[in-house]
């Protein structure tokens, strides 16, 4: 099983300035724990407890609350970006640090994977990379799955309201081999427009419905919600 994870958590949290003008995101309060402790433990109850943790804004808060990752049960490493890369460029600039199969998540979202049942849909289609969807009412503000089976065919950015082809939306977690990471530039990039398109023509892309809890918080109100409504 996969035993790796590299976590995205350098963002400034400009939608949620204040709390963010001291605190970064990762370490704002849920549920009486960091939105990021509540990840990092999510990934060593299933086993997997090597973590690179890609920071960049307030990192030494990070790192001076983490550390080693050993109070956690993780074994934690850093790699600070000098500038902003996007999910594509600090994948790629973590690319030497990572398993030949790895775990990518966005270190700002909160939800109940099963990354077991992740993987084993990535194997059993053979993927490059398997990307973890999660359905929502009105995916308009989105980018949208279109799925033929389990792989994904494309992502349509921001469908007009019942023009959507599904209502499975990107839940920023990914099952991913490094031999696709060749597909990345360096510097800035995203890689729901470069890596993810290439590995779609190729049909090496698929689409791992999560039907549990998944809160993303980027905005306050969401942030309310995941206070309300998350418990581990």
């Amino acid at each position: 099983m996969v035993k790796q994870a590299f976590i995205l958590a350098g963002g400034k949290g400009e939608r949620l300035k204040p709390l963010t003008n001291e605190m970064p995101k990762p370490l704002l309060d849920v549920d009486g724990k960091p939105i990021l402790q509540h990840v990092v433990e999510g990934l060593t109850e299933q086993g997997i407890n090597e973590i690179v943790l890609a920071v960049g804004y307030k990192h030494e808060k990070i790192k001076k609350f983490f550390g080693s990752g050993e109070k956690f049960g993780a074994k934690i490493k850093y790699i600070v970006e000098k500038e902003f890369l996007g999910t594509g460029g600090a994948l790629k600039n973590a690319e030497r640090m990572l398993h030949e199969r790895f775990l990518m998540l966005n270190g700002d979202n909160l939800a109940d994977f099963d990354y077991s049942a992740m993987e084993k849909l990535h194997e059993q289609e053979k993927a490059l990379a398997t990307i973890a969807l999660v359905e929502v009412a009105d995916p308009s503000a989105y980018g949208v799955a279109e799925l033929q089976g389990k792989k994904i065919i494309r992502f349509i950015e921001k469908p007009p309201k019942g023009k959507a082809p599904s209502n499975l939306i990107n839940a920023g977690a990914y099952v991913l081999e490094k031999k696709a990471l060749k597909f990345l530039p360096s510097g800035f990039n995203l890689i729901e427009k470069t890596l993810f398109p290439e590995l779609a023509k190729q049909d090496r892309l698929a689409g791992y419905r999560h039907s549990g809890k998944w809160f993303a918080l980027d905005t306050k109100e969401k942030l309310e919600e995941a206070k309300r409504e998350w418990k581990k």
